[in-house]
């Protein structure tokens, strides 16, 4: 399937206005978070997050489509000893705006820093936040499926008279579970807790994260042939990801250098599917 990449180089609160109105169906980005990668991004204080992000998160109500989906990469850090609130604030301002929270995942970082603290634990997870425009929206989650496990076995073996009828539950919410129904299943609905190991070589980016947390996400909520935006492109794992999955793609980064090293790799990747696909790729003395 044909796709198309399309690579911005500015500030996305300027950039997202070249995006068509309902025109994407997934959102996937971490932004700078609160007062970090000041060398590269300035560092936004905390206490200023929400009204900085708030006129993004405008835009890309505007762009994406009705039946989109926006995930948020985004942690709260720790300042004068405790965390801040900045992201449960952005939470509930992006609703202001008329966003719905829709769900929100946990991303199990395995091979997470050592260290030690005073008063805390070193960090292991971050938040992906969901948000919607509306209750309806497309999520193909049997693309996401995982192996029963080993649990499967053991518990499957041997069906009591209660595990082979709708078992309703007794605190009367109205649902019920049926245990023989899975006897023949060999993969089971995932959890929304995502277990991942951060990405080992940085791409020269001081945030980058795998290429496995955007994949799993872009099989959730896309299909061949649908938009990815990414306001936020840093190093461009998620449109590297959606341009190797046949989705187009839309990537905003301010930084040049982070921009013209995607655009560059991306050139390459498209001369290379060329090239293999028996279509004459010109050498650099015949452009």
């Amino acid at each position: 399937m044909k796709t198309s990449t399309k690579l911005l180089l500015g500030d996305c609160k300027t950039e997202l206005k070249k995006i068509p109105s309902d025109s994407v169906d997934l959102i996937f980005t971490s932004p700078p978070y609160a007062d970090n990668r000041k060398d590269t991004y300035g560092g936004i204080h905390p206490d200023k997050y929400v009204d900085w992000f708030t006129p993004i998160a405008s835009e890309l109500l505007r762009t994406l489509k009705p039946t989109g989906t926006f995930v948020l990469n985004i942690k709260e850090k720790v300042s004068n000893g405790e965390r801040h609130t900045y992201v449960l604030e952005l939470i509930l301002q992006m609703r202001k705006l008329g966003w719905l929270w829709t769900e929100e995942f946990i991303w199990h970082k395995k091979n997470c820093y050592p260290g030690k603290w005073p008063n805390r634990f070193r960090d292991s997870w971050e938040r992906l936040i969901q948000f919607n425009k509306s209750k309806k929206f497309n999520m193909y989650q049997e693309e996401v499926m995982v192996p029963m496990g080993e649990w499967a076995k053991s518990r499957l073996k041997k069906l009591s008279e209660t595990d082979k009828r709708r078992d309703d539950s007794r605190v009367g919410s109205g649902f019920g579970k049926n245990i023989s129904n899975w006897l023949e299943r060999t993969k089971a609905y995932p959890t929304n807790v995502v277990h991942l190991a951060t990405e080992c070589s940085n791409k020269n980016h001081s945030a980058a994260f795998p290429e496995a947390l955007p994949e799993w996400f872009i099989k959730l909520f896309t299909k061949e042939g649908d938009t990815v935006l990414d306001p936020f492109m840093g190093s461009g794992t998620t449109i590297t990801v959606a341009h190797k999955m046949c989705r187009k793609s839309i990537g905003i980064e301010i930084v040049p250098d982070y921009y013209y090293l995607l655009k560059t790799g991306i050139e390459n990747q498209n001369l290379l599917l060329l090239e293999q696909a028996g279509v004459y790729a010109p050498t650099a003395k015949h452009k």
